[in-house]
Parts: C-alpha cells; structure tokens; sequence
C-alpha cells in the first residue's frame, strides 16, 4: 500500500484538491491518502467553510501555521513539516497551485528524496516581483510529475529544459469542483440575502499585494470603483488581508461609503460563485477567478499587467486592464451595452482532471 500526502494551505488549494481526493477514494486498495493542512488560511470563510462546501473530509494533520510573512511563513511550514514526514514517510507528496505551503513542502519532500506531484504545474506570469511566480518556478523544477492545466504550461515547461517524461497535460483541476457543485451553486440564496437581481452587478474580487499595500494603489482603485459604481452596482465580499490594508492605511470607511458598493463579508464556495455566475462582469486580481469567469461565460476585467493563465485571453472572457482607468471604464460600458467578443472552453476543462491525475499516479508509483 503506498501512501500519499496532499497538501493544502490557502483557499485556492481546496478547490484543487477536492476532487483529488475523491478520485483517490476509488483506489483505497493501492493508497493510502493523508490530507495534510498547514494552516496558511486561518480565517474560517477562507479555510474551514470550503471544507464544509466542497464535502473535503477532515484533514489528518494541522500544521496551525497561521499568517505571517512570506519568509516567516515558509519557514515555519518547512520545520513542522519535515517532522511529519519523518514520521510518516510517505512515498509521494502532491502539491497544488502556487502558495508558500506549495513550495515549503515541495522543498522539504524533495531533501528527503520523496517524489513531489504539482498540480496545476507550468503556469508562468513572467513577473517575479509576484511571490507566487517564484512558487511555482521552485516547485516545477524540483517535481516529479507535473500536471499541467492548459498549453501555455507545456510550452513553459519545455523552455525550461523539464523532461517530457515528467509532464502531464491533464486539464484544469478547479473546473471539475466547478463542474461537480453546479447544482448546488444553482441553490444558493445570496443574491435574495442582499436583494439583488441577475445580470444587474458586477462581482469584485482584489487582494494582491501590487493593488491593496500601498495607500496611492488603494486610492487609484477607489477612484475606478468610484466611476464604475456609477454605472452599474459593485459587490466586494472582501478579502481580510485587503480590509487590513484598507485599516492600515485608514481608507476602509472611503471605501464603505462609496455609492451604488456593497462591501460584504467573504463568501463560502457556493454563495460566491453563484454571485459570479448571475453577475454583468468581475473585476478582479485573482488566477483562479479568471479561470472559472472563462468556464462560466462572464467578462472578466483582471486588474493586473500579466496573467499567468493566457488561455483566459486567447479563449476565455478575460481581459487585462491592469489600473487603466480609461480602459476599464470602456470595457464596463461595452459589456453593459452588448456582449463581449464569444468565447469557448479550452481542451480538458471538462470535468475529468483528477480522473486523467490518478490515472498517471497508479502508473508511476
């Protein structure tokens, strides 16, 4: 019986990992599976919510790492880690996405000549001033198997000199929880909970250091929702890094008493992706946002430079605005006037990406 440890962290992760794990439950006969939580998330509609949401059943292990900063944190996950491999000696490690518990454990599996699966593998924004872009450098060149959710990984990949027999183009992991709960984001109740109508608002989504650190970021982005808001009605379930932010930099009240803006608390799997889905368009910093936007057919607006998911842009809905003013606001009026350019779902994003994963692992281990 071989044992695997998965590994999740942050709220990207468990979208990642959950079908996983139910795929792994089809092979109890060949693996045993630890799921591992290192605590990076802490705040429960962050973390524990979207276990209750996604069925992800409880994990064996809780590092309680908490929040800290990038070198704190990947620090301590790397400590409390190595001893729980060396206890439980596992012969495979997964890990998901781009987090610092993606690479803290990544690192410290791979000292330990232990074989490291990535998820969701190849995925380069080209911008290393991101934490997350240096993650997933790390991560691709020390792995083992590497599991690539669009094309543009592939090419990435063979640039940086990976060999072939490593990667694996199996699609989009985050689509098959998509696809799986669709029914029960249909049942969600949050537009009733803050009377609002289909089609009628626009979802945003903002937590990236380069947008909510610094009060002039801040301000620039006050002045964007402040135009927009006066063309259709914003909805920000705000994230608590960007509410410390925004206290930090005494701006959280600005921002409350925008008009036509509802700040709202962080939503469950099921309540947000329902507000995304019924949404105009979204507005948002985030990678996986763009992802689910392109599968689910609404305009996404990705206020960034750079996106590590090209696919998004060559054939999703996503759109990159960065903090152009001008731009966004040209956009917002185009979506709200008629519809954007079609679009369609990339290769693989239906529903089978931990099926063709296991598939490849009872292979190889």
């Amino acid at each position: 019986m071989k044992k695997i440890m998965v590994i999740a962290g942050a709220r990207p992760n468990f979208m990642k990992i959950a079908p996983l794990l139910k795929e792994l439950e089809n092979y109890k006969d060949q693996f045993t599976v630890m799921l591992v939580h290192t605590g990076q998330h802490y705040d429960f509609e962050m973390s524990e919510s979207f276990f209750q949401d996604l069925e992800i059943p409880a994990p064996c292990v809780h590092l309680e790492i908490g929040s800290e900063t990038h070198g704190i944190q990947t620090g301590l996950i790397m400590m409390t880690f190595e001893k729980l491999l060396q206890k439980e000696k596992p012969e495979l490690v997964v890990v998901v996405g781009d987090v610092n518990s993606t690479l803290a454990c990544s690192l410290v599996a791979t000292k330990m000549n232990i074989k490291v699966a990535h998820v969701e593998a190849g995925l380069r924004s080209f911008d290393r001033t991101m934490p997350e872009e240096i993650n997933r450098i790390v991560t691709d060149s020390i792995s083992d198997y590497l599991f690539v959710s669009e094309e543009s990984g592939c090419l990435n990949l063979e640039k940086e000199g990976v060999n072939k027999e490593k990667v694996h183009f199996v699609g989009n992991i985050m689509i098959d929880t998509l696809l799986s709960n669709m029914a029960k984001i249909d049942k969600s109740v949050i537009l009733k909970n803050h009377d609002l109508q289909t089609k009628t608002y626009a979802v945003l989504t903002l937590h990236r250091p380069s947008n909510v650190d610094s009060k002039e970021s801040l301000l620039e982005i006050y002045e964007i929702l402040k135009n927009t808001a006066q063309k259709i009605k914003i909805v920000y379930p705000i994230h608590p890094r960007t509410k410390k932010m925004m206290e930090r930099h005494s701006l959280l009240n600005l921002f409350e008493e925008l008009d036509n803006f509802l700040l709202i608390n962080p939503l469950g799997y099921m309540d947000f992706l329902h507000l995304v889905k019924n949404s105009k368009l979204v507005l948002t910093d985030s990678g996986g946002i763009q992802e689910e936007t392109t599968l689910l057919k609404v305009p996404c607006l990705t206020m960034r430079e750079n996106t590590e998911r090209p696919i998004t842009i060559d054939e999703g809905t996503n759109i990159l605005v960065g903090r152009n003013k001008a731009r966004i606001l040209e956009i917002v009026d185009t979506a709200l006037s008629k519809h954007l350019n079609g679009s369609k779902i990339p290769q693989f994003w239906d529903g089978n990406t931990a099926r063709r994963i296991v598939n490849v692992l009872t292979q190889k281990i």
